[in-house]
Order: structure tokens, then C-alpha cells, then sequence
């Protein structure tokens, strides 16, 4: 029996998930309600794949570790298939723990963007129709609390301001810089013209 296969992009990132639909609740056969696989693919980076259970731990890992950032605690997340912490203000470190035994842990660095990327991608996955059985009743409020900072004002002001003054200095810098060099142009083309001026002066007396 041939699999139904879903993609979700955003950017550097790519979300496939792999399954059937339960055609004993009668569904669209073109819906996945028994995933059966799913990868996770990152540009540059190894592909993360597993089982459903292995998608609901990186999931709430993901979720859990973006809402403490928000809520400004201390970043980090435990759990037997997924470590996420911060390396620096820019960029975070996973470390997936195979369920296989002698498997060695992976160790992925990533950064902002790409963090936000595999955010989206799960959002994506979480609100599409024609996967069923992702979230669970622990899924909605870990999603609807992120979702609920975001749409606060307080929260919203905080994350854009510092772009916002960063583009607002680029501004001023590029302004003066292009305020102080039409005035030495100007200034070079008047002292000429004043010097072409002299000469002409100077050859009428002779």
C-alpha cells in the first residue's frame, strides 16, 4: 500500500512526514492519521528522522525551550531523546540521543533563523488538516502559551526594537556620511571655480 507523504518548507528547512490515513474513520485518502515516518531536514546539517514518538519529544522539546526564551528563563531543555541549550546569544545546541542502543548521541549547532525555521515548520505540521493525531491536549497549551506571547505587545516591542534602532542608526550614519561628502564635493567645486576664476583674472591683466 503506497504511503502519503507531506512535505512543510520554510527557508532552511524542510519537514517530511510519511504515513496512512485511517480508513477505518472513513478519511480522505489523501490524509495522514498513522505516521509511520518523518524526517527533519536542515541544510548543511545530518537528517533527523524517527518514529511518532520521537516527533512529539523534538516537538515539545522545541516548544518548551521557545517559551522559556520568551519568558526570559533560563534556557534549556532535558529529556531522554533530546538536549536543547544555548551556546550563545545566537546560536543553540541539540543533542539527539538514539533510542538504539550503541548508537552515539548527535550534536547539532544551530542558529536563530534556522531555530525559528524548524519552529514554523512544526507550526505548519501542527495546524494542517490533513494530518491528524499530532498534538495532544499537552501540545495545545504548550502552542497556544507561545503563541499567546508573541501576540503580546510588551513581547512584540521587545523583539523588534533592537532591530528597529539598529535601522534607524544605519539611517542616521548613511545620511551623514552622504550629508558630509556632497559638502566637500561642493566645497572642492567652488575652490575650483574660484582658482578658475583667479587664472582668468590674472590672464586679463596680462
Amino acid at each position: 500500500m503506497l504511503q502519503n507523504k507531506l512535505l512543510f518548507n520554510q527557508s532552511s528547512v524542510s519537514l517530511e512526514i510519511n504515513g496512512l490515513p485511517d480508513y477505518s474513520n472513513n478519511e480522505n485518502q489523501d490524509n495522514i492519521s498513522i505516521i509511520s515516518q518523518w524526517k527533519l531536514m536542515i541544510i548543511d546539517k545530518p537528517v533527523i528522522e524517527g518514529n511518532l514518538d520521537h516527533l512529539r519529544s523534538i516537538m515539545k522539546a522545541f516548544y518548551s525551550y521557545s517559551i522559556s526564551i520568551l519568558n526570559d528563563e533560563n534556557a534549556s531543555y532535558n529529556s531522554k531523546l533530546i538536549d536543547i541549550k544555548p551556546e550563545n546569544c545566537y546560536t543553540h545546541i541539540l543533542l539527539l540521543k538514539s533510542s538504539k542502543p550503541n548508537v552515539k548521541p548527535l550534536n547539532i549547532s544551530i542558529g536563530n533563523s534556522v531555530f525559528a525555521d524548524i519552529i514554523n515548520c512544526f507550526d505548519q505540521l501542527g495546524f494542517s488538516d490533513k494530518v491528524k493525531n499530532i498534538y495532544s491536549k499537552e501540545f495545545k497549551s504548550l502552542t497556544n502559551k507561545k503563541h499567546s506571547f508573541l501576540k503580546d505587545k510588551k513581547t512584540i516591542s521587545e523583539f523588534l526594537l533592537p532591530p528597529v534602532v539598529s535601522l534607524f542608526s544605519i539611517f542616521l550614519f548613511s545620511t551623514a556620511f552622504i550629508y558630509i561628502y556632497d559638502n566637500n564635493e561642493n566645497r572642492s567645486l567652488l575652490n575650483y571655480r574660484n582658482k578658475l576664476v583667479s587664472i582668468q583674472s590674472i590672464n586679463k591683466l596680462l
